[in-house]
């Protein structure tokens, strides 16, 4: 039997830990919390209240509040915190992972200070103890859906041909779907952007636009995504797949969406601080604007509705004035 540790006591942490429960192969999951008293609450009435409400964690699912006691004998560790802190997180899970376990991020977003993606994050903390087997996990999947039991399909990306169809198998279930990709680098890229477009979509809501705005959004967003991925070394077709169109049409329309909501409140005109101060999830695109701009720069490269966002978030700049830059840019073939 595998042991399963998960990283990452919010809602899509809590929700894979529901997940897997129900998946084809018998586990052994533990589920880290880093709040001791929201661990021991989860613990006591089987329910993440805090960020999963509603939704039952079972029984054989044990919640631990040390890391040391989580990770003891896992073979498979899931990282489902904010890209923020994954670093962090990832440092003081090192001396407790079993050499040779596999490593697998649920987290998107890229790291602030140094742009890097999840799973290059991860090597550069685990390599000097061994040589880490790495996967990335994403997609379109609603946490609160995905625990309801919900039809489910989403992306299992890794370099490891082998260890892709490993975990393919071990977290498949009746409504959670895995499809395998070996473009590490377009699953991810993918879907720290799309956490961007779907602020701008928001914002879109916000001011009271209407369905025409949306879809050029979404159309141009990808475009967008695209480009730049595309000329890091992704393919085009992981962005037309399921991490990217999939994840970005779920982002950018669905009512459950953090970033999304951040769009919408900044549309109304409350100020960003405002706007998280009453949040308790992370909206990962408001940290992921600024180092994705910064990488595209590094680059060369135009991300005229990244750049927009960015300074609705970090310049005070006016969701109208944004749209009315956007939309006033030379004109240009498709």
């Amino acid at each position: 039997m595998t042991k399963i540790a998960i990283l990452g006591g919010g809602g899509w942490g809590t929700a894979l830990a529901i997940v897997l429960s129900r998946s084809r192969k018998l586990h052994e999951i533990s589920l880290w919390v880093h709040n001791a008293g929201l661990a021991e609450a989860i613990r006591r009435d089987r329910e993440n209240k805090t960020y999963l409400p509603g939704s039952k964690l079972p029984e054989k699912v044990r919640v631990h509040p040390h890391l040391e006691a989580a990770l003891s004998g896992a073979q498979v560790i899931l990282g489902a915190m904010p890209s923020g802190r994954a670093r962090a997180v990832y440092a003081s899970a090192l001396p407790f992972a079993l050499a040779g376990a596999s490593f697998v991020s649920a987290s998107k977003g890229l790291e602030p200070s140094t742009h890097l993606r999840m799973s290059e994050v991860i090597a550069q903390i685990v390599l000097p103890k061994f040589t880490p087997r790495i996967a990335v996990l994403s997609g379109p999947s609603f946490a609160a859906e995905a625990a309801r039991g919900e039809p489910t399909a989403v992306v299992l990306a890794s370099r490891d041909a082998a260890l892709a169809a490993e975990l393919q198998e071990e977290f498949a279930g009746p409504a959670f779907r895995l499809y395998t990709n070996d473009d590490v680098l377009g699953v991810e890229l993918a879907g720290a952007m799309k956490n961007v477009m779907a602020i701008a979509a928001g914002a879109c809501h916000g001011l009271g636009l209407g369905t025409n705005a949306l879809a050029a959004l979404i159309t141009r967003g990808l475009a967008e995504m695209a480009r730049l991925a595309v000329a890091l070394g992704a393919r085009p077709e992981t962005l037309s797949g399921l991490a990217g169109l999939g994840d970005l049409v779920l982002t950018c329309t669905g009512s459950l969406s953090r970033n999304r909501f951040v769009g919408i409140e900044l549309g109304k005109g409350r100020t960003l601080s405002e706007i998280l101060a009453n949040m308790r999830m992370v909206a990962e695109g408001v940290n992921t604007a600024a180092p994705l701009l910064a990488l595209a720069r590094e680059h060369r490269f135009d991300m005229p509705i990244t750049e927009q966002v960015d300074a609705i978030l970090h310049a005070g700049k006016s969701p109208k004035d944004a749209i009315r830059d956007i939309m006033e840019r030379p004109l240009k073939r498709e």
